[in-house]
């Protein structure tokens, strides 16, 4: 397979992901602008490869299991999730709300564990699109904030401006819908010290959210993630927003300084971004950091 089939191939599992009844070769061409006689060739590389199947009664074109047999057996050898759901756990026990972790990967913050704290009453789940294995909306969570707050500005504007502040219809009516506006809620960002979105990622949610820096090993100083509470408006005024920031900043330097155990468990470093520095030498003073020790 060649490099522009392989592509193809990719998107074509990409087009079916979330689709579990399936996908006509018609719309998966039209979609992807391919020809049907390649993206016929494409489906049946991939079904005979084990990643697809056509069902028999409707003739579309759907999943397998293997893919996420893959990405689950990956994700275990991680290590990650025996290092971070017992602190999401706990988190989410003590606080009372909904804990989640989302991990870098290049230009991209993926959700991957969470825990639910809330029992009874009003909780905030998110929907199947906006949960674990899905990309984090960079400019309107507080997730996104954190991250990118912990970057140069030019390098977090350059990722937002990336994403052309794309919104789910769901999101709240708070969401930012410029580069400057987003531009000042990343100064505001970096002044408290972690990130805060108030019915931005659902209407009548708010959420707190503090990177994750790698406290030590190769890719020491490294924003590796982020952990965030989220939960109803009427649990999350401005004070209790600052009052969990600085609970997730105490599990984000424990999860921080484990890090590198989950490197070394999986066999692999993941693709990390060097926070904002201050001073002249920017190996010795992780912004990242600093403004975690200081909530």
């Amino acid at each position: 397979m060649n490099q522009s089939a392989a592509k193809r191939a990719l998107l074509v599992l990409e087009h079916l992901t979330g689709r579990p009844d399936g996908v006509g070769l018609t719309e998966i061409c039209e979609a992807l602008d391919l020809p049907k006689s390649i993206g016929h060739r494409l489906l049946i590389l991939l079904i005979e490869a084990g990643f697809v199947v056509q069902h028999q009664a409707s003739g579309r074109y759907g999943l397998t299991l293997k893919l996420t047999m893959l990405g689950l057996r990956h994700y275990v050898r991680t290590g990650l999730d025996d290092l971070a759901q017992p602190i999401l756990d706990r988190l989410a026990t003590d606080t009372g709300e909904l804990a989640r972790l989302a991990i870098v990967e290049g230009d991209r913050l993926i959700w991957v564990a969470k825990a639910q704290g809330a029992r009874s009453g009003l909780r905030y789940d998110p929907d199947l699109d906006h949960d674990t294995g899905h990309d984090v909306v960079l400019h309107a969570t507080a997730t996104g904030k954190a991250w990118l707050a912990t970057l140069p500005e030019t390098e977090a504007m350059r990722i937002v401006e990336g994403t052309g502040l794309r919104t789910p219809q769901r999101f709240g009516p708070n969401v930012v819908r410029n580069l400057e506006a987003f531009r000042g809620m990343l100064a505001t960002t970096r002044r408290a010290g972690f990130g805060e979105a108030v019915e931005e990622g659902e209407p009548g949610t708010a959420a707190v959210a503090v990177a994750v820096v790698d406290a030590s090993g190769v890719g020491i100083g490294a924003t590796v993630g982020t952990l965030s509470l989220a939960g109803p408006l009427l649990r999350f005024g401005t004070d209790r927003r600052k009052l969990l920031a600085s609970r997730i900043a105490r599990a984000a330097e424990e999860l921080g300084g484990i890090w590198p155990l989950r490197n070394r468990l999986g066999g692999l470093e993941l693709q990390t971004r060097r926070p904002a520095q201050a001073g002249p030498d920017p190996r010795e003073k992780p912004h990242a950091r600093k403004r975690i020790s200081a909530l």
